[in-house]
């Protein structure tokens, strides 16, 4: 059975603390929490200070998945805003592994996300040493986007790998999942699935999580 992560970027910001009860009193099992600086994506969505109010509102794992430039130098921050989990970009980090073994040192799961382009093979010298692999299925930088197809083998590719090392590293993805495509993502391998416009726009997002719990 898979983790679902609902990710608060298509919450109502206006209803926040409605949506994060919402949340608590549903079957999701992470909270989700996209940042963006407006530089590694063409998007800018919240800081530290969410993170911190979100954390102070659930029980619940924070997943924090930095879509930013330089994460190192925020990486404290996070932690001490409550994160759970922090999640980097490839694509951001000059020095992967000192990333990886920074948010270790802090005492957080590792996570090393991928854009839509960006082979699975090039995580193969940093997997035994990480968490989570979050896969993009749509570019990131902005909710509601259409699933990219090809993820599922880029999914199936990646739990090949860490079923070839034997290694207990899950994999996450991101971007256009519904209740329609969930089971086939799962299928290929998927162990969490982040949803946001799907849960966060449906007229029942209790139920809608439920759906996807039960997939």
């Amino acid at each position: 059975m898979a983790l679902i992560a609902p990710s608060l970027l298509a919450a109502d910001f206006l209803q926040l603390q409605n949506e994060c009860d919402m949340l608590n009193e549903s079957e999701a099992d992470w909270f989700h929490l996209d940042i963006m600086d407006g530089r590694f994506v063409p998007n800018i969505s919240y800081g530290p200070m969410l993170v911190n109010f979100f954390r102070k509102t659930t029980t619940k794992t924070c997943d924090v998945h930095l879509m930013i430039e330089e994460p190192e130098r925020y990486t404290q921050a996070f932690k001490d805003a409550g994160a759970d989990i922090l999640t980097v970009h490839y694509e951001a980090c000059i020095h992967l592994h000192r990333n990886i073994q920074q948010i270790k040192s802090l005492g957080m799961k590792a996570g090393v996300a991928l854009n839509p382009h960006t082979p699975v093979e090039l995580l193969k010298d940093v997997l035994q040493d990480i968490d989570i692999v979050l896969l993009m299925s749509v570019n990131p930088g902005f909710g509601g986007q259409s699933f990219i197809p090809h993820t599922i083998n880029k999914i199936k590719r990646m739990r090949e790998m860490i079923d070839e090392q034997l290694l207990n590293v899950s994999i996450e993805v991101d971007g256009g999942v519904t209740v329609d495509n969930a089971k086939h993502i799962i299928d290929a391998g998927a162990d969490i699935l982040v949803a946001g416009s799907t849960v966060f726009k449906a007229k029942d997002p209790i139920a809608t999580i439920a759906a996807l719990k039960a997939i």
